[in-house]
């Protein structure tokens, strides 16, 4: 195994599968970064946002852990350009198609 791979154990997903709960969503800015705004809460530690990141806007979806008290950016997630995003946004419906046909 690579030092970057992990083992399929080794990932533990803490979103209801069942769909009860949806996502919380929010419009707020994170006090700590001015440029992030958390758009939606997917799980009690993951979450979507838009920042602005070297000077380009990116959709941000990461883990977060706490440490010291104060919520921290983990190093588990994906930061997607806007083309990226744009791909994706696109191609939800597909996507759609595909799980409802893996499940």
């Amino acid at each position: 195994m690579s030092r970057w791979g992990k083992r399929k154990e080794d990932y533990v997903s803490d979103g209801d599968s069942d769909g009860n709960a949806p996502p919380k969503k929010s419009s707020k800015k994170d006090s700590d970064d001015p440029d992030n705004i958390v758009v939606c809460e997917i799980s009690k530690n993951r979450r979507i946002s838009v920042r602005n990141w070297q000077g380009k806007v990116v959709v941000d979806i990461r883990e977060f852990y706490v440490k010291d008290g104060k919520e921290m950016p983990g190093r588990k997630g994906i930061s997607l350009s806007m083309d990226q995003w744009n791909m994706l946004r696109d191609r939800v419906e597909e996507i759609d198609e595909a799980v409802a046909e893996n499940s």
